[in-house]
């Protein structure tokens, strides 16, 4: 009995570290910085299906060990972090493809700071809930701080979600609400895969 209430005052001491500039996009998803394995026992909170995550690098062993571990799916999109790269469009338009797929919430999305590439695929998130474009760039400029970056802003609205809507012919659109509230997309398959990596 006493080793049972050690063990919960021991879950009770542990102090939940957000990672770096995280935030609730919405119901169901989130966005931040890259993860530490400080952050893990706050991310555990979360209940995360999915995580998307737009670095180059190598996703961290121990990171890839806690996903698992949770039956977390990691999809990896590959976009290059500095402000003399252009943001890709077609990638970001393969990232919005599965953060608006409802079976992959709740859904994580990180880059390395959590500022410019996170801000361009929520900012693209935004456009498709038809937010005006000066909210989508205050959104943006929020989280980007002084590092605010004017290929980002003009990548922002250059971004035309039709493309989206066309090259998505076999979604189901449902609504729950409308607007920024809960729009969401959801494909016609309903069988849901099994926890893996994919990098995009």
């Amino acid at each position: 009995m006493g080793l049972i209430i050690d063990e919960e005052e021991e879950r009770d001491d542990v102090v939940l570290v957000p990672p770096t500039n995280f935030s609730m996009v919405e119901d169901g998803i989130y966005r931040s910085g890259f993860p530490q394995p400080s952050n893990f026992p706050f991310l555990e909170t979360l209940n995360l299906k999915s995580v998307i995550c737009l670095c180059t690098e190598p996703y961290p062993q121990e990171n890839l060990e806690f996903l698992q571990s949770h039956g977390v799916q990691l999809f990896k999109f590959g976009i290059e972090g500095t402000k003399e790269q252009n943001i890709p469009r077609e990638t970001i338009t393969e990232a919005l493809k599965i953060l608006i797929d409802v079976r992959n919430h709740p859904v994580l999305i990180h880059c390395r700071r959590g500022k410019h590439r996170t801000g361009c695929l929520v900012g693209c998130l935004r456009k498709l809930q038809n937010w005006c474009i000066s909210s989508v760039f205050e959104e943006y400029k929020h989280f980007a701080g002084t590092k605010t970056r004017s290929t980002d802003l003009s990548f922002l609205e250059a971004y035309n979600v039709l493309c989206l809507k066309r090259c998505l012919y076999s979604i189901i659109y449902q609504y729950h609400g409308y607007g920024s509230k809960k729009r969401r997309l959801l494909y016609k398959q309903e069988s849901v895969l099994k926890p893996q990596i994919k990098s995009i």
